[in-house]
């Protein structure tokens, strides 16, 4: 039966997968993978042989066709990013969207996403909060941060550690250096951290501590 499912991949380590996910990884046809250097390595570890193909940001515009009609052929198909949920900062929505325009079912399996223990190891008030992803390099950053500096409710952001100090300068300047943030980096692997503290306090951190890894910022809304 045709069928496209959304299967979350561990963030760090390899242990954080659920049984159903390998199950599904084995059964269906065919795998969609963001890199299939990086999820080849954790196919083999659960001995999954089933076939991958490419699917990330520089070509699903152009494969979402093809994969419809591959599904439509009554195959079973599994997408999955280099960590984490699928579609969440990462490929899946335009496919997602497809296979709901064209009556296929998607089926998203629970697991892995960076934001949620972030989020929740922040000590900020998580009853109410707004995921962003990624801000704007450029165009449209400015007035993003304006809008977001009303925003009452937490707030999420994904960053890289490059770029990581700019935006606690943004956060101090745009938010107020006492506004509350909360950086972690490195989920579930050897060196995670989280650094929690005003935005002064945290951007002096990481100025005097350049950080490695991938990023997960949660700054508290405005009071």
């Amino acid at each position: 039966m045709s069928k496209l499912y959304i299967v979350p991949t561990p963030i760090g380590n390899l242990d954080d997968i659920t049984f159903r996910a390998i199950k599904v990884l084995k059964e269906v046809d065919l795998i969609l993978a963001e890199d299939t250097r990086t999820s080849g390595k954790l196919l083999k570890h659960y001995e999954v042989s089933t076939h991958m193909q490419s699917h990330h940001m520089h070509n699903e515009h152009n494969m979402v066709d093809t994969i419809i009609k591959k599904l439509k052929s009554e195959i079973s198909i599994a997408l999955i990013s280099d960590a984490g949920t699928p579609a969440i900062s990462d490929p899946g929505f335009l496919l997602t969207r497809a296979c709901i325009e064209n009556n296929i079912e998607v089926d998203c399996l629970p697991g892995a996403t960076a934001f949620v223990p972030a989020l929740v190891n922040s000590g900020l008030p998580n009853d109410k909060f707004v995921f962003e992803g990624f801000l704007p390099i450029k165009k449209g950053r400015q007035t993003r941060l304006k809008l977001l500096a009303e925003e009452t409710r937490t707030i999420i952001f994904y960053e890289s550690p490059h770029k990581l100090i700019k935006t606690l300068t943004n956060f101090c300047e745009y938010f107020g250096e006492e506004r509350q943030v909360s950086v972690s980096r490195e989920l579930t692997k050897l060196y995670e951290e989280t650094i929690r503290g005003k935005a002064k306090e945290v951007l002096e951190h990481y100025t005097n501590k350049p950080p490695k890894g991938e990023i997960v910022i949660v700054v508290g809304g405005k009071k």
